[in-house]
């Protein structure tokens, strides 16, 4: 399948704030952002990987999740090769932005996790898996290697399932290839789930893609992954859940996306899809 292009560049600055508008009956969004959404992707924790750059950039990125109605954030830090992370580290560095949002008065939790690449998840341990979970719930966010998404990519979501995790797939929407629809769709059939990037929907050069790749069953949760207040992706979604709530194919879908799946993700529960692949 040769589709729309979708990414032409991922590293642009963020585009216009708008107002949260939707509140057509069932399209799902409105009643979410009233719960509080969870960005299951998101580089605040300060001076780790290429993320948020000190305390008070993490601060002004919670601040933006705030004022979009996200409550909890997934602190997702780079395991891989060409980062220092210590696993071991990640929970107290947590816990030190969550101890400074409270001083502040920020409603915003960080939850534990990380980005792990493809390449760097095989040699994580038991423990080191369970630390880098997202939210603690089983479910490890999980880097494609650089260029097409490859078969290498289905073996390491095995890996996952042999050793009890589930793998959300990270942004796969920056690896084309005239398969890549069929590449994810084979790895939702062995059990991993797809995670786009929020931002993308409003790129005027990538939205036709997103949105072609959303209504083909393939996109599970939209996520940030921001990297600072400073500039970049911001860290927000409600944009981007009320232009896929215009469509009409996908409204239905939107309360299970921006709500549902997130929430049993963080928390390990059962999640059965509302909708299959359809290429």
């Amino acid at each position: 399948m040769i589709l729309p292009i979708i990414v032409r560049r991922c590293l642009l600055g963020a585009g216009a704030e708008r107002p949260f508008a939707l509140t057509g009956a069932g399209n799902g969004v409105d009643s979410a952002k009233r719960a509080g959404v969870i960005d299951l992707h998101c580089h605040i924790l300060p001076g780790l990987d290429d993320g948020s750059r000190d305390l008070e950039d993490s601060v002004a990125m919670a601040r933006q999740a705030a004022a979009d109605g996200i409550t909890k954030v997934c602190a997702t830090p780079h395991i891989r090769h060409d980062h220092d992370v210590r696993i071991e580290e990640v929970a107290d560095r947590v816990e030190a932005v969550n101890a400074r949002l409270r001083e502040e008065g920020i409603a915003v939790e960080i939850l534990g996790g990380g980005e792990v690449a493809e390449t760097a998840v095989e040699p994580l341990s038991e423990e080191e898996l369970a630390r880098v979970a997202l939210g603690g719930g089983g479910w490890i966010l999980l880097e494609p290697a650089p260029g097409p998404l490859s078969d290498t990519l289905i073996r390491r979501v095995g890996h996952l399932a042999n050793h009890g995790h589930r793998a959300l797939i990270a942004h796969p929407e920056r690896h084309l290839s005239a398969d890549m629809f069929e590449r994810m769709a084979a790895l939702v059939a062995e059990g991993a789930l797809i995670q786009a990037t929020a931002d993308f929907f409003l790129r005027e050069e990538m939205e036709a893609g997103m949105l072609t790749m959303a209504e083909a069953g393939l996109v599970h949760v939209l996520s940030s992954d921001a990297h600072s207040s400073r500039g970049g992706r911001p860290l927000r979604l409600t944009p981007a859940f009320e232009r896929l709530g215009a469509a009409e194919t996908l409204a239905p879908r939107i309360e299970w996306m921006a709500e549902t799946a997130p929430a049993a993700i963080i928390a390990g529960a059962p999640l059965e899809l509302p909708f299959q692949p359809s290429l």
